[in-house]
């Protein structure tokens, strides 16, 4: 049986761009974090969809895309005006395979990507 890709859904500010208070978006230039360019590329080589997710309001949407595009960061899907509380990540399991189909990781905000394993956890069965 063929490997499916996986999906990554990963904020933007504060996680692959130093965190920038809304208002500052237009007049401050976006500085990516440590390792996430890199890990986006990886990532992106190694067939995964990547959908952006973030609370920066619709009507940033083409600030947005344009700093994605000028900082060549890799991306499909982009979710913009979402809430900035927890958020959850809800998947089913096939009965059939072993391993979770729902992974998170929590970074330390401006610290980057480096130490996300995407697929390190993948095998861990409940």
């Amino acid at each position: 049986m063929t490997e499916k890709n996986r999906t990554i859904f990963c904020d933007i500010d504060g996680t692959i761009f130093k965190y920038r208070k809304f208002e500052t978006l237009k007049t401050t230039k976006p500085v990516m974090t440590p390792g996430a360019l890199e890990k986006l590329k990886k990532w992106k080589r190694e067939g995964c969809m990547i959908v952006f997710t973030t609370a920066r309001p619709e009507e940033l949407r083409n600030h947005t895309v344009k700093e994605l595009l000028l900082s060549d960061v890799p991306w499909d899907k982009l979710l913009m005006g979402i809430e900035r509380g927890p958020r959850y990540l809800i998947n089913d399991m096939d009965p059939a395979k072993k391993g979770y189909r729902a992974i998170a990781f929590n970074v330390e905000r401006d610290k980057g990507l480096k130490r996300v394993v995407v697929g390190a956890t993948e095998e861990i069965v409940k």
